[in-house]
């Protein structure tokens, strides 16, 4: 064999290595979940997003929930006998609230149990999904967040703020435009909200919890904890089976040019044991 043919081979076999590894992946991913349905008796859902980058070009893809995801979680649950208890698993920076609605609805329509599990974060779209579960796992420093809609990339509840407190010949249509839609996106999130917490509690502290979430009290980033979560009134637990953990170690972050700026061995570390 040739240098050439050695060269047309080592091409080759770089251009299938991606292939071949997302094919490798996609089986251990498939043997993971089914391994946790067998364990758990119930239908297992991902709702995980990376930030991807072209393969080509470099430029990163930021993932978000959208209505292709609410299409597939929608089948899913359909595909479930009603008895079937539901374990959703979210690793989402959040979405559109449209997208986000029709999966919780779907999830609270369902008869039998359902579970959210919270490995990282679940933000945005990804809380207002996770308010429909009969109960929240989350890991003791996994995040929630406030549910209020962003117009433009800018937080409703500030262009209502600057449009109400300016006078109004300072104000220029497009804000006051943005500011109606915007008093519309949090009443519509708010109510959605509310019908979600009144299966687990009062409506009147359904309501409470509902507007603080929804009407910008913090910014948008505002991480929820678990302990907070629970004094809110959230179903919350801390008890994260680590067969979780082990499905998200096969969506792991594509990998940067520039390299990462953490390592560490994977694998659980023990203190180990001192002679007297």
């Amino acid at each position: 064999m040739g240098v050439m043919d050695l060269l047309w081979l080592f091409f080759m076999l770089s251009a299938l290595q991606p292939l071949l590894q997302r094919r490798y992946l996609d089986a251990m991913r498939a043997r993971k979940i089914a391994q946790i349905q067998k364990a758990r008796g119930s239908r297992v859902i991902l709702l995980v997003h990376r930030q991807e980058t072209m393969s080509l070009l470099g430029f990163p893809l930021l993932r978000y929930i959208d209505v292709n995801d609410s299409e597939e979680v929608l089948r899913a649950i359909q595909l479930t006998d009603d008895e079937v208890p539901l374990d959703i698993v979210l690793h989402t920076p959040g979405g559109l609230v449209l997208a986000a609605t029709q999966i919780a609805r779907a999830i609270q329509g369902h008869k039998g149990k359902v579970t959210v599990f919270v490995p990282h974060y679940a933000m945005s779209g990804g809380t207002l999904i996770a308010l429909a579960a009969d109960q929240i796992v989350m890991c003791r420093h996994s995040v929630l967040g406030p549910i209020d809609p962003q117009l433009n990339g800018m937080p409703a509840a500030s262009i209502i703020k600057v449009a109400e407190e300016k006078p109004i010949a300072e104000v220029d249509d497009q804000t006051l435009v943005l500011a109606d839609v915007g008093r519309k996106a949090i009443a519509q999130v708010e109510a959605a909200a509310t019908r979600l917490l009144a299966a687990k509690m009062e409506e009147a502290a359904a309501r409470t919890l509902a507007a603080r979430l929804a009407t910008g009290t913090w910014t948008h980033d505002y991480p929820i904890a678990a302990e907070e979560a629970r004094e809110m009134g959230l179903p919350v637990t801390v008890e994260m089976p680590p067969e979780v953990l082990e499905l998200m170690t096969l969506y792991p972050q594509p990998v940067r040019r520039q390299g990462g700026g953490v390592e560490y061995l994977p694998q659980p570390r023990q203190r180990e044991a001192r002679g007297g």
